[in-house]
């Protein structure tokens, strides 16, 4: 007969190939970025020398990493956006009706789509005389073309719509899975006590699907903060888009110096640290 150890034991059995995957791709990683950013890092000979703190105390004196940051922490506002939106889709398309499929998959292909792909598209949308242009005006809501990608005080929100597009799909699926999870017998009761749509998505829906909304939220937030390959294919960080994971890539693979692009990629990972704690004591479970 076996025992609770033995049990355990073969649960860890099982466990461990998967947990050896994580150590060797995820927190060895992490690991070694972290002892590089307090190293002077030579790529040349593989060496590395400790610098008393001189990548941090860099980065805290450079207003190119601030607005980097900066570009980061409002790139974050898309977050709420996406959430809403994707919650109201899932609950749109959470019906049982013909062609319904057919909707969802739709809303699916923008995840699917490489984002090189997706980037070209968008460029031209975003061109002087591209499709954005050419809807506005024909609506007459601007006179003059205007350049999307190249403004300062609009590129970064235009790339916000890009992420809102490619990402909405892929949590509204998630949202839609748990709303299957959800009870039916409890939304019937609802609508025979006379609650009206509004009252059950937001007494009913929202509070049952808490822990998806966690999940989701926590997942775009972290999306947003490293926002890069966007930037990457549609402005290359011009016009005030450059964000913080694009600073990491450029002071790495551009200056080759990558003792502070560690320090860097640190800083980025303590404010995801950060705000998944937040999210988790307002989201998460009070008990």
């Amino acid at each position: 007969m076996k025992t609770s150890n033995s049990y355990t034991a073969i649960a860890y059995l099982f466990l461990a190939p998967a947990l050896i995957l994580m150590g060797l791709l995820t927190f060895w990683p992490v690991g070694y970025n972290t002892y590089l950013a307090f190293q002077d890092y030579s790529i040349a000979d593989g060496t590395a020398t400790w610098n008393n703190f001189a990548n941090f105390k860099y980065i805290a004196n450079e207003p190119l990493f601030w607005n980097a940051l900066k570009n980061s922490a409002l790139y974050l506002l898309i977050v709420p956006v996406i959430q809403l939106a994707a919650l109201v889709v899932a609950k749109m398309v959470n019906n049982k009706l013909p062609g319904m499929t057919l909707f969802r998959a739709l809303f699916y292909i923008p995840v699917i789509t490489s984002i090189s792909i997706a980037g070209v598209v968008w460029a031209n949308v975003y061109k002087y005389d591209g499709v954005l242009t050419w809807l506005l005006q024909s609506l007459g809501l601007i006179h003059d073309q205007v350049n999307w990608l190249g403004e300062p005080s609009i590129a970064l929100y235009m790339l916000m719509i890009f992420t809102f597009w490619k990402g909405i799909g892929y949590y509204m699926v998630l949202y839609l899975a748990g709303l299957q999870a959800i009870p039916s017998e409890v939304e019937e009761a609802a609508i025979l006590d006379g609650a009206n749509a509004f009252q059950r998505f937001w007494k009913i829906t929202v509070p049952m699907v808490k822990p998806t909304i966690l999940l989701c939220t926590l997942l775009s937030t972290i999306a947003a903060i490293k926002v890069y390959l966007e930037v990457i294919v549609l402005t290359k960080g011009q016009a005030d888009t450059y964000t913080a994971l694009y600073y990491v890539y450029d002071q790495a693979f551009r200056n080759y110096n990558f003792g502070r692009a560690a320090a860097a990629g640190v800083v980025v990972t303590f404010f995801c640290m950060l705000l998944a704690v937040i999210q988790f004591r307002f989201f998460g479970d009070k008990k």
